[in-house]
């Protein structure tokens, strides 16, 4: 196999008959040193060069996948007029080739692999562990691709940590061979491609194995191989930012479906949670059903008990929301502001902008502890700790745009509502002057609505510092 690995890539670097494919390889940003260095080669287009070129008996080369007897009895070569990519072990031991045909040619077969044999079982092999090894246990990352071509991009890229299957679906031994080198396993593939099968497999093996999964968020329509050479910055980006599993595939579905009615609100919340519910974990289950109530604006605590069940195919009557819900949801964006981007938020935010108790004692816990999350869900009281560490996983761009002067226009009216009886004079002036600032709270004049919010938090800072002394 080393010597046909060899034979294949003096083909692709010196003999006229491979122009084509050099032509075709330069295009693509793989000639020269790339060549070299994944040792790229040809298979010419001729029924048996490698077989009387090579000098191997015919029992070997049958029993590696290079060559086959044909009707006539005669050694006839395996693959033929194609792009050979060399298949290495972890170690560097040439085991098997896939082929990739030149544009324009009438194969039906863009790939053909080896076929299993003695020495290579595809279920057990990655293309490009060999040389991915090293940069993986140093990230404890491994990037798992659908070809060679990708693998070879992020390499171009500087993600040399990346690896591919071989025709084949993701498997168990592969995990186990990972794990080897590292604990993170980063998709850069369709992960929704393969469906709930697959995605109970990938729960399994991250408890079995103590793994995470987690998807690159690559470009709409774009491949490694094709990013390498238009921008491969967003190869790094597309790591740095992968999404875990679960979480990637719920994005998926809140954002397939519109919900611009109550009956589009359940559906989309029943596919979502069913997407959810497809996770081993109770507890995963119920912080991400949260990002599913906040979405669809259903109450948290329904959609949570789904979640504790666990049926795969939850079915959610169609009503109106709950007349709090919008509130709920617009304090609970502002909690998720407040534990991922606390200086952004917190200035304005005081404990009296708090229906929901659970929420308010959320945010008390977080005050107090001025922003770290950690302590604050120590702190906090049981509803909001889970107010907490929910708010701490939801995708900030899974909430509803939220600014504090919503909060602010709900609290002074609530606070207004409760004041109808006033008799003192001074009370009844402030009053006066919360309820005009509450109609300029919504001013088109941004500094005016601004100045409108900052005078409303104030009046309610006092009002509830004195509701505090029994006034």
């Amino acid at each position: 196999m080393d010597e046909a690995v060899e034979w294949y890539h003096q083909r692709l670097l010196t003999d006229p008959d491979a122009r084509e494919a050099r032509d075709y390889l330069r295009r693509r940003g793989l000639a020269g040193d790339i060549a070299r260095q994944f040792k790229l080669g040809w298979a010419p287009d001729d029924w048996d060069a490698l077989s009387r070129g090579l000098g191997a008996s015919p029992d070997v080369l049958q029993s590696v996948g290079l060559a086959f007897r044909n009707k006539r009895n005669k050694m006839q070569d395996s693959f033929r007029a194609r792009v050979m990519f060399p298949i290495f072990s972890e170690s560097g031991e040439a085991l098997a080739f896939g082929g990739r045909i030149l544009p324009g040619s009438d194969d039906p077969a863009k790939y053909k692999n080896s076929s299993e044999t003695p020495i290579y079982t595809k279920s057990k092999i990655l293309y490009g562990l060999n040389w991915a090894k090293a940069d993986i246990a140093k990230n404890d990352q491994v990037v798992v691709c659908e070809g060679y071509t990708d693998v070879i991009g992020f390499h171009r890229a500087g993600v040399a940590r990346a690896v591919a299957t071989c025709g084949t679906a993701l498997t168990e031994e592969h995990v186990r061979l990972l794990k080897r080198y590292a604990s993170k396993v980063v998709l850069a593939f369709d992960a929704d491609a393969a469906g709930q099968g697959a995605a109970a497999r990938f729960y399994e093996w991250e408890q079995q194995h103590a793994v995470e999964v987690s998807v690159a968020k690559l470009p709409q329509g774009k491949d490694p191989g094709d990013l390498a050479q238009s921008d491969p910055d967003a190869l790094h980006r597309a790591v740095d930012s992968a999404m875990p599993f679960l979480g990637f595939r719920l994005q998926r579905t809140l954002n397939s479906r519109a919900i611009d009615s109550p009956e589009h609100r359940a559906r989309l919340a029943e596919e979502a949670m069913a997407v959810v519910n497809e996770h081993p974990n109770p507890n995963v289950r119920k912080l991400y059903a949260g990002e599913v109530a906040t979405k669809v604006g259903l109450p948290v605590s329904d959609l949570v008990a789904i979640a504790e069940r666990g049926v795969r195919r939850p079915a959610i009557q169609v009503a109106p929301k709950r007349s709090n819900g919008p509130m709920e949801n617009a304090e609970f964006a502002a909690l998720v502001l407040l534990a991922q981007d606390w200086d952004e938020i917190a200035p304005w935010l005081i404990e009296a902008l708090f229906d929901d108790d659970a929420n308010r004692m959320a945010f008390v816990a977080m005050a107090e502890t001025q922003g770290d999350l950690q302590a604050a869900i120590e702190l906090a009281t049981p509803d909001a700790r889970e107010v907490l560490e929910r708010a701490a996983v939801t995708d900030l761009n899974l909430v509803p745009d939220v600014e504090a002067r919503t909060l602010i226009g709900a609290a002074a009216r609530r606070e207004l509502r409760a004041r109808t009886r006033m008799t003192d004079t001074a009370t009844i002036e402030e009053d006066r002057a919360a309820r005009l600032e509450l109609e300029a709270l919504n001013d088109t004049d941004r500094e005016r609505a601004l100045a409108a919010a900052d005078a409303l938090l104030g009046w309610l800072d006092r009002r509830s510092q004195e509701g505090n002394r029994g006034d």
